[in-house]
């Protein structure tokens, strides 16, 4: 039995995972997205008729299974739903759990997918993120598309005669409960888990030898190519780690970062994107500072985009960390677009909750956070700047006052009219 809004712990998630584990059939398929929550399966597929998103098999009986149980039920419920930071480790739980084959499948092509039926599969599938807008329809359309991306995948192995399991989750949620009538102690709960989000995984560490010399983390890493092709690389980069660091270089003065990924959506065989840094001595400051010079995007093997980056710095002994990182010009810390060259044209650079060290690093963990946002924000100058204009109107308005005069002779009706002098 369990109680209103239980969240499913990572212990308790994986006891609940230990009899799919242990049955026959050891093929297991993950169906991994960006955020999803139980509500989406009955608010989407209620609110909007004929266009239920969930059309194959599986979600669709999950759907009217969680419709019926809405519908027999007394009251409103608030389903029980699983630790978002438990199903960030689900991967590393399931690899642990036995002599898995681990294949990550992110060009969706299932038909060309060998797969030995006499040793156990893990099949991680990366789902297309969902719209970044979060606007109902355009999120509607995008789980629509998974969902047949999820029906297809399937239907491909049950033709093969391939016996599997299928888990269907996300990385977060993607619907916080609001309602007053929960308790207290879950709404907690959720807010944590929403907060903590950003520290839910490890960042990507660089070693090299038995020291690491780079450390990388993102709550959002995306790009987009031609202002059309969306390449989120958040889950490939720090869950799942389906990416290639071993071009990457460290030295006390040049350190580069380089990511290589292979097929991260249709049309790009292959995607690199480095992170040139420097550690330098500055006389005016009399220390060393380091420096994130520039991010180069090499598409393909040959074409290469070269942004150049202000506002990243720091002294050496610290970390880089800043909310907003990329080529919008509303970022504090901005990637420029190198004027010679014309491939940067094709392409945006999106990075949330940055946090970058290239030198110096200890006990393989970040040094002391230098953040990109000033003392002067702002909004704190727009706050001093109307408080000036304020305080001049108020001194203004004091100083006509005090310069008033009242009459120091008054006219009497009964006796002749009184004459003021012009010079008076």
């Amino acid at each position: 039995a369990v109680y209103e809004g239980k969240i499913v712990s990572e212990q308790e998630l994986t006891a609940l995972l230990q009899p799919l584990l242990t049955q026959n059939s050891r093929n297991l398929v993950l169906f991994l997205q960006d955020r999803l929550s139980i509500d989406d399966f009955t608010y989407f597929s209620e609110s909007y008729g004929n266009k239920n998103p969930f059309q194959n098999q599986l979600n669709k009986r999950l759907t009217d299974f969680l419709q019926e149980i809405l519908q027999s039920s007394p009251s409103s419920l608030v389903l029980p739903a699983v630790d978002c930071k438990a199903t960030k480790y689900l991967l590393n739980v399931l690899q642990e759990s036995g002599d898995w084959k681990l294949t990550n499948v992110t060009n969706l092509n299932v038909s060309q997918l060998e797969v030995n039926a006499s040793h156990p599969n893990l099949l991680v599938v990366q789902l297309p993120p969902l719209a970044s807008d979060l606007k109902e329809i355009s999120t509607l359309e995008a789980i629509a598309e998974n969902d047949k991306i999820i029906g297809r995948v399937t239907m491909d192995l049950q033709e093969r005669g391939i016996h599997f399991s299928v888990i269907y989750t996300a990385v977060r949620p993607s619907r916080i409960s609001r309602r007053t009538d929960v308790v207290a102690e879950l709404r907690r709960q959720l807010m944590a888990a929403e907060e903590e989000e950003s520290s839910s995984y490890p960042p990507l560490n660089v070693t090299i030898g038995n020291d690491t010399c780079i450390l990388f983390y993102a709550s959002n890493f995306s790009l987009k190519a031609n202002n059309s092709v969306l390449i989120d690389l958040t889950n490939a980069t720090f869950l799942t780690q389906n990416v290639d660091i071993s071009a990457s270089e460290c030295s006390d003065s040049n350190t580069t970062l380089s990511l290589k990924y292979t097929r991260p959506v249709n049309g790009i065989s292959s995607l690199e994107i480095r992170f040139l840094m420097t550690n330098k001595f500055y006389e005016v400051s009399a220390r060393r500072w380091s420096t994130l010079d520039s991010v180069e995007i090499v598409q393909d093997g040959e074409k290469l985009a070269k942004f150049i980056v202000s506002g990243i710095s720091t002294p050496a002994e610290y970390s880089f960390h800043c909310q907003l990182v990329g080529t919008s010009n509303l970022y504090p810390a901005r990637l420029d677009r190198d004027p010679t060259n014309n491939e940067a044209k094709n392409w945006d650079v999106f990075i949330s909750n940055l946090q970058i060290q290239g030198f110096n690093i200890i006990n393989n963990q970040f040094s002391y956070a230098s953040d990109c946002t000033g003392f002067f924000t702002p909004g704190i100058w727009m706050g001093l700047v109307t408080s000036i204009i304020l305080l001049w109107i108020l001194t203004y308005g004091i100083h006509m006052i005090m310069q008033l005069t009242t009459n120091s002779r008054f006219d009497d009706p009964k006796g002749p009219a009184l004459s003021v002098p012009q010079t008076e």
